[in-house]
């Protein structure tokens, strides 16, 4: 007798990816929602002022590294000074893009995953810029730190009581720092290469770049990176074997079944 186990359905095992039209309104609405939220933060000028000279003289307390030391390795050029800045302006949110695009399309569940890890960070930080508004070290004269994107450009900002666009008083955490932490992380994860690892370069490039230009204080890395932390903690990624690619995973047949198979030869 000849006894074959039926086929199942093709693609059974591949999870569906999220419709695009529904994903860019919902990323969309998420990042309005994010801007309206800033600007509801904005105009604490001498709170936020003051925030920011209580974290310069915590860090001196904690003995953390001056940010000074980082800014005089960038300001030995003008070349690299403008690099750094360039940096700060440009590739924090068409890196992320990038990388939901690519998830989105190759990796749909972790797309998934990192959409709403990425959402539940930024989230937070809103929270954390309408409760403690926090002035930039560039904004600080007792800093010695100097606006270098103002001096040597390209800079993304204006004057803060004029800038319309922004809420300059929003630096705790670093979102810039917090997104290319989960950029390499996500990557990391979904990758197989043993060059993976590789990926950390980029938030550690970040991290230099933010604090070298006065954007941001070394705390606020440290706190996007607890946020980070307590995000994933609580949003575990898909399994390998969710490669979204259109394949389902190939899995053995039951031992029941190949007996039965093998016995009809």
């Amino acid at each position: 007798m000849n006894a074959r186990k039926e086929p199942e359905p093709a693609g059974s095992d591949a999870p569906e990816r999220p419709p695009l039209v529904r994903e860019l309104l919902l990323v969309t609405g998420l990042f309005l929602l994010y801007k309206a939220g800033r600007r509801l933060a904005a105009g604490h000028t001498g709170e936020a002022l003051g925030n920011g000279r209580d974290m310069w003289d915590l860090e001196r307390a904690l003995h953390l590294p001056g940010e000074g030391a980082v800014q005089s390795l960038l300001l030995h050029g003008d070349g690299v000074v403008q690099l750094a800045n360039t940096y700060y302006a440009a590739v924090h949110f068409p890196a992320t893009a990038v990388f939901l695009v690519w998830l989105w399309l190759r990796r749909p569940a972790h797309y998934v995953w990192a959409r709403r890890v990425l959402a539940a960070v930024t989230a937070a930080a809103l929270v954390l810029h309408l409760t403690f508004p926090l002035a930039p070290p560039r904004l600080l004269p007792a800093t010695g730190l100097v606006d270098t994107a103002r001096l040597y450009g390209p800079s993304v900002y204006g004057p803060p009581r004029t800038d319309q666009l922004s809420n300059q008083f929003a630096a705790m955490p670093s979102l810039h720092f917090g997104w290319a932490l989960m950029v390499a992380v996500g990557l990391i994860v979904v990758a197989r290469t043993r060059w993976r690892w590789l990926w950390l370069l980029h938030p550690a490039v970040t991290l230099l770049v933010i604090v070298g230009t006065a954007n941001h204080f070394w705390l606020d890395a440290l706190v996007a990176t607890a946020l980070l932390g307590l995000a994933l903690a609580l949003a575990r990624p898909p399994g390998r074997t969710a490669s979204g690619t259109g394949r389902p995973a190939t899995r053995p047949a039951p031992a029941r079944d190949r007996a039965l198979v093998g016995a009809g030869r």
